[in-house]
């Protein structure tokens, strides 16, 4: 174990990663007019989910530029994709096992949020099945990456991290579980194996402790698939 690890981050528990087979490596990625896609073994392309997702949202996103002026804006779309980036790299740092999880150029404010979801991560996370691996549904026809998919309190689940400036509700996060579903669909389409719970650990920025929502998988499939066919029909798919 690394000084800076040591002397930083007191690491409670080593993760066991199961070996699953999902009949490829890696996925690899293109843009098709402004929009990912991945591309698929057999040479198909499913659009991103992030990108399915956020169909609709640009008149919200441009009215709050409008609202904050173009440089705020830019100054706070900046500093949360790096600190978003910073914390996910830890985190996925931490639960690899790696020996040096601290790089030594994080954020301090993405470092603080990783201490606050250390605990919860330790004790809430057990035996790992996926991290960091891209998926996806032919059913749902889409793909993406996910951040983890691991024993949460003793079940099976998807596991988003993710970052905020200010502490958000169930309302403000409805994308979030369907993009959570998704990737439960496509991890059980893809090796057989079932999903239902869905968890989003979110680190607040200031906060001691992150906000942690436990949904169930079916309780989002709904909007899910009303939102991928809303998609296609406006793309022409």
């Amino acid at each position: 174990m690394s000084f800076k690890l040591a002397t930083q981050i007191h690491r409670e528990k080593t993760f066991t990663h199961q070996a699953v087979n999902l009949g490829y490596d890696d996925l690899p990625t293109t843009e098709v007019n402004g929009r990912r896609q991945y591309v698929l073994p057999d040479g198909r392309s499913f659009p991103s989910i992030t990108t399915v997702l956020g169909h609709g949202k640009n008149q919200a996103l441009e009215a709050w530029k409008r609202r904050v002026g173009a440089e705020e804006a830019e100054r706070v779309s900046r500093v949360a994709c790096t600190r978003g980036t910073s914390l996910h790299t830890l985190v996925e740092r931490y639960i690899a096992n790696e020996e040096d999880v601290l790089l030594g150029d994080e954020m301090p404010d993405a470092l603080g949020m990783f201490r606050a979801l250390i605990p919860e991560i330790n004790s809430r996370i057990g035996s790992v099945f996926l991290q960091e691996k891209p998926l996806y549904s032919t059913h749902l026809r889409v793909a993406g990456r996910t951040d983890l998919i691991a024993e949460f309190d003793g079940r099976l689940a998807v596991i988003d991290i993710k970052s905020s400036s200010r502490v958000k509700s169930k309302r403000d996060i409805k994308n979030y579980f369907m993009q959570e579903a998704a990737y439960a669909i496509m991890f059980e389409e893809r090796t057989g194996i079932p999903v239902d719970r869905l968890v989003t650990l979110m680190a607040v920025s200031g906060r001691s402790e992150p906000l942690i929502f436990v949904e169930k998988r079916d309780d989002w499939t709904d909007g899910l698939i009303k939102t991928i066919h809303e998609y296609e029909e406006a793309h022409g798919v």
